[in-house]
């Protein structure tokens, strides 16, 4: 009697596993690593989408100026160092974005300095720019 009904629920219990096997959900690790590409590439697209704009942080504007304090508050002479990060701020600013933005960080930096040095100092250091060093400028005119 075994015999008989043996190949008939054997067929019966594949039939089954079979459909199992199809309808299984997708393991957690592949699941995890779908995110993980998902994560990445967003990623990616953000930092590509952000180097299209400034490249120039008002921390590099900062430190390329630091030497300048002590000109820029007291007046005398123009220190080299000083013109060495102004020379380094102009070639890092070659796009629209960037001169700009480099624009908007010294207009936030200009809180306590002589106008009149600030704008002065582009010239004494020999770099021509194509704006003037004010508050007053219009940052987002600046081509």
């Amino acid at each position: 009697m075994k015999s008989l009904y043996k190949p008939i629920i054997t067929s019966h219990f594949s039939h089954i596993q079979q459909q199992q096997h199809k309808a299984k959900k997708p393991k957690p690790q592949t699941q995890m690593a779908f995110a993980l590409k998902f994560f990445t590439c967003l990623v990616l697209t953000v930092c590509i989408v952000a180097s299209v704009d400034a490249a120039i942080s008002c921390g590099t504007v900062a430190s390329s100026l630091a030497p300048c304090g002590g000109y820029l508050s007291k007046g005398g002479a123009v220190p080299a160092p000083c013109c060495a990060g102004v020379k380094k701020l102009n070639g890092l600013a070659q796009t629209t974005p960037d001169r700009q933005q480099a624009c908007r960080c010294l207009q936030s930096a200009a809180k306590g300095i002589n106008p009149s040095l600030a704008s002065s100092l582009p010239g004494k250091c020999g770099v021509s720019i194509p704006y003037p060093i004010s508050t007053s400028t219009n940052c987002a005119t600046i081509k």
